[in-house]
């Protein structure tokens, strides 16, 4: 690697933990060697700091596009493509969970919808179908949460997460004015 032991020990681990994220260690170390970089790098330049194949570089580098991970830059007077990540951290973290909300958790709602409107045929699947409804309805408040946040500017949603324990707190002192409604034994 042509790299700074400082860089070469954030993209080995950047690497690990992409494996850990869905995605192959190589995609996960050419996202980091972008991430790192001062300037927009082209394929050649990747390669060079990663010691990878040419051709792994750019199945790589297709894989962070179909993501929306990278950008595609052009030079003037230079045909080569050139890429790199957004500078705004935040940008890259709302991308990140919105990929994964349309790769991972709509076709599962789609899925779990699409099982609620079968007719139960007998008492276990009268009992998975409740397991079911109740895993989508989950699901839905948790997305419908997540596009509540998506939808704040990034300055708002900062302030909300760094609210922490005082939420609760809050939260605590607003139940004794408006008792929340649990499910279950003793909700009305």
């Amino acid at each position: 690697m042509d790299l700074s032991t400082l860089q070469q020990e954030f993209v080995l681990h950047f690497g690990e933990m992409g494996s850990r994220w869905g995605i192959n260690r190589t995609v996960g170390q050419i996202y980091a060697v972008l991430f790192l970089a001062d300037r927009p790098l082209n394929a050649e330049e990747i390669t060079e700091k990663l010691g990878f194949s040419r051709s792994n570089v750019s199945m790589g580098l297709k894989e962070l596009q179909a993501w929306n991970l990278v950008r595609l830059k052009h030079l003037p007077d230079d045909r080569r493509d050139y890429f790199t990540t957004p500078d705004d951290l935040w940008e890259i973290v709302r991308t990140l969970i919105a990929e994964r909300k349309k790769r991972e958790i709509d076709p599962t709602l789609t899925k779990l919808r699409e099982l609620e409107m079968q007719a139960p045929s007998s008492e276990a699947d009268t009992h998975a179908h409740a397991k079911i409804g109740e895993l989508r309805e989950l699901i839905e408040l948790l997305t419908g949460w997540y596009d509540d946040m998506d939808r704040l500017e990034t300055e708002r949603l900062v302030q909300l997460l760094t609210l922490g324990s005082k939420l609760q707190k809050f939260i605590g002192k607003t139940e004794k004015i408006v008792p929340l409604r649990r499910k279950g034994k003793g909700a009305d």
